[in-house]
């Protein structure tokens, strides 16, 4: 039990010093995968947003060499949907320690937007991409339903 806690406590940490310094993303590794309006979707997000998408996706093949193009790409554009608003870190902790149930829309400024984005980032992301298969696990990426969805969600867990 403590080696567990003592693990997350250690990857929280790693997360919460990368919120405040930059990161460069592998955009080439992203962009071999992604199409078309993908692509601008990917772009659009904050450099250590499409850092941590990149770690996420080869943390998914590597436990999956045999992973679709899809689940993929869906791990590079899971969390697509917090490019709508601005990357604060500090609004990114407070809104991580603490979710009120809000609901998706209006899309509203203040800590309430900041809420709404942590809450729903997966169905602002989803309703931006075209193809089902990527949407339907981009949506699911907290509460997977599907094998890949599981394994997306397994793969975006361990950091």
């Amino acid at each position: 039990m403590r080696k567990g806690f003592a693990s997350r406590l250690g990857k929280r940490l790693a997360r919460l010093f990368r919120a405040f310094r930059g990161e460069v993303p592998e955009d080439a590794f992203a962009l071999a995968f992604l199409k078309g309006e993908e692509r601008a979707l990917y772009l659009a997000m904050d450099p250590r947003d499409r850092a941590h998408a990149v770690r996420v996706a080869k943390r998914l093949l590597r436990a999956h060499p045999q992973a679709p193009s899809f689940a993929v790409r869906a791990a590079l554009l899971h969390d697509a949907g917090k490019a709508l608003r601005p990357y604060r870190p500090w609004e990114r902790i407070l809104t991580g320690l603490y979710a009120p149930p809000v609901p998706p829309y209006p899309l509203r400024r203040g800590l309430w937007g900041a809420f709404q984005i942590r809450r729903h980032h997966p169905l602002y992301a989803a309703e931006r991409i075209q193809d089902p298969e990527v949407r339907a696990l981009v949506l699911e990426h907290h509460r997977p339903q599907s094998l890949w969805g599981k394994r997306l969600h397994r793969a975006d867990q361990e950091e």
